[in-house]
């Protein structure tokens, strides 16, 4: 076939394999050679980017590729470039300058990839610019974000469609890790494909050990954990705070660690993954902000001291571990506590509509925007100092912004960073007339043109104290340079940027223009319930098998018991008699038919044994007989 041919030599050529892994030549095939809308499902770690990366560079023109994730973003350029392939990336925070150069070195083919945030797809300039790309197909990363039905649902990805009235004849590639069969179907019709055209891998780890340890005390079971298993691996917590504390808690006994948020600055970051990565530490305690592009494949464990929000959240995260193929063990840690705390996140997670628009009201006024202005705009934003001026918690703060990013008037990026960069705005003639007229510059300007290339079609990344060990100089003196040269229109010169970013996807409006839909509002918390209470149902049930709650969840029904994980191991003497078993389940039915409950409230009312009663709770829930309701109170199934 002269179409595998040629993406095997551009596989072997650019990344050094040999032969493609299990479905990704399918998957070439049908968006390279065929044209065809495809949609592509792999589990974490199944190599996706290779999947558009291949294709494009055995095509002509450019690849477009749609990712919310700009850390991925980022790094995927690096990547590209140090292959020698030409990339760029366009995202919120951007200079409308640097994105003009941008495009317009891309309409003269400079770029064999160019990455865009779906917040810049639907902008005046990129809409401008698109007539003159020459587009040879788009790919859409985490094309679960298109779905309402989605974990991680943004409403800019609705925009995606609207490129075909402009490309008709160009397709799609869709790519994500987690989907449930519902959204499957949704992204499909979402993105207007020609026909249905899926490409699926299944969702199952055998080498991967699904376990649930139910401990109050946390800390000491994870020092177990660790002492007992050999390796490096990840441990997840949702709040920054902890991973310092957590990361502590294990130098003080002996264990390698570190830790990771979002809040960090760049050069710490990646200070910390590459002393990760290379074996100088063992353990990284993070939050969900770490994991997306780092490729290490032998991950021996994934430790979840708290609850994840959904089991896409956790499959993903705790799909990190074992990418070698070999033996690797993804453990959560669960104690009655955390059944409560997924409640109050419930509520903490979808503040009421008033607050909202409260929020988006003093958010307008923090940045001094007037009414019906803002529009395409990115402002730095300190959300712990907004929230101490406007006296609100942090957290419902947090919430709100996330509201309003998913009814589509503001995007947020928590893990902004920009490198600084400049490009020659003087022409060659004037630049070397300034150059004879001033030694000092004349010196400064061949430095930098010694150690950057392309400083006169694009902006360039630069490194200031680079450049000064290079001068045998301070920082602080080419910080000085730069600004005198950006003055005198030599070139134009943006320092680094690093604060977490908000960008206004549409005017500053007054409340009574600000529509959230009460009824959607209220739909996406169910949804999100439905996820939390899926994720409780699989750390509480102690009769499945992990490995096959976590596929059919995403509607792999066929699939057989494990074998490995806790509950196919357990001991038939932890499993309480079928009597008991019986007793309860009358007791809890009875109870419904007369009014909704929660767990807790019912162990008090019966006096019952909380854990016993949660894994009967569990097994009904996962046979239909009862539901949760909005409010995670239990009631009989309509």
């Amino acid at each position: 076939m002269e179409g595998s041919n040629k993406y095997r030599s551009v596989l072997k050529q650019y990344w050094g394999y040999d032969a493609f892994r299990p479905l990704q030549e399918e998957i070439i095939e049908s968006i390279g050679t065929h044209s065809r809308d495809t949609l592509g499902l792999l589990p974490t770690g199944g190599g996706k980017s290779i999947l558009f990366q291949v294709p494009a560079m055995s095509a002509e023109g450019v690849c477009l590729v749609i990712t919310p994730l700009i850390s991925l973003m980022k790094d995927q350029v690096d990547n590209l470039k140090a292959r020698g392939i030409r990339a760029a990336a366009i995202f919120s925070g951007m200079s409308r300058n640097e994105i003009e150069t941008m495009l317009n070195n891309c309409q003269f083919g400079a770029y064999k990839f160019l990455y865009v945030s779906p917040e810049r797809l639907s902008t005046s300039l990129f809409m401008e610019k698109l007539p003159q790309l020459h587009i040879s197909f788009i790919a859409v990363d985490e094309a679960h974000c298109i779905s309402q039905w989605g974990y991680d649902f943004r409403p800019s990805y609705l925009k995606i469609a609207e490129l075909r009235q402009h490309l008709p004849k160009v397709p799609i590639l869709a790519l994500t890790a987690t989907a449930t069969a519902t959204v499957v179907g949704d992204i499909q019709k979402r993105l207007a494909f020609k026909e249905e055209n899926v490409f699926r891998k299944s969702f199952s780890r055998k080498n991967l050990t699904y376990l649930v340890r139910y401990t109050e005390d946390k800390l000491n079971y994870l020092l177990r954990i660790l002492n007992n298993t050999k390796g490096s691996g990840v441990v997840y917590v949702r709040l920054r705070n902890k991973t310092k504390e957590v990361a502590e808690f294990l130098n003080q006994n002996r264990i390698s660690a570190d830790y990771y948020h979002a809040g960090l600055k760049p050069e710490d970051k990646d200070r910390k993954q590459k002393d990760w990565k290379d074996g100088r530490t063992r353990v990284i305690v993070a939050t969900n902000a770490f994991g997306m592009g780092i490729d290490k494949p032998d991950v021996r464990f994934v430790v979840h001291l708290d609850l994840p929000d959904s089991p896409e959240a956790y499959f993903q995260e705790a799909g990190r571990a074992g990418r070698d193929e070999k033996t690797a063990f993804a453990v959560l840690l669960f104690a009655e506590s955390d059944r409560r705390k997924a409640m109050n996140r419930l509520d903490s997670s979808f503040p009421p509509i008033a607050d909202i628009k409260s929020i988006y009201a003093a958010l307008g006024n923090y940045f001094q925007l007037p009414i019906g202005s803002g529009l395409e705009q990115s402002f730095n934003f300190d959300m712990f100092d907004f929230a101490q001026r406007y006296k609100m918690p942090v957290n419902i703060v947090h919430a709100a912004l996330s509201q309003l990013q998913n009814d589509g008037y503001l995007a947020l990026n928590d893990d902004f960073y920009m490198p600084s960069v400049i490009k020659f705005v003087m022409d060659r003639e004037e630049l070397y007339k300034v150059q004879v007229a001033n030694a000092q510059i004349d010196v400064f300007i061949k430095l930098i043109m010694r150690m950057y290339t392309g400083l006169f079609t694009d902006f360039t990344p630069i490194d200031e104290r680079y450049i000064a060990r290079q001068a045998k100089t301070e920082p602080k003196v080419i910080y000085e340079y730069l600004k005198t040269i950006n003055k005198l229109h030599i070139v134009q010169y943006i320092p680094r940027r690093t604060s977490p970013q908000i960008s206004f996807l549409t005017e500053r409006l007054d409340n009574d223009n600000l529509r959230i839909n009460a009824r959607e509002y209220r739909e996406r918390k169910e949804r999100y319930t439905s996820r939390m209470a899926a994720m409780l149902g699989y750390a509480m049930s102690r009769h499945k098998c992990r490995s096959r709650l976590l596929l059919e969840y995403f509607g792999e029904n066929n699939g057989e018991d494990c074998g490995i994980c806790d509950v196919c191991r357990a001991d038939s003497k932890d499993k309480p008699e079928d009597s008991v078993i019986i007793n309860y389940k009358s007791m809890i039915l009875s109870t419904l038919s007369t009014e909704k409950i929660t767990i807790d409230d019912m162990a008090t009312k019966h006096k019952l044994d909380i854990v016993l009663l949660s894994r009967v709770v569990m097994q009904m829930l996962e046979e239909g007989e009862i539901m949760y309701t909005p409010d995670l109170a239990l009631s009989l199934k309509k």
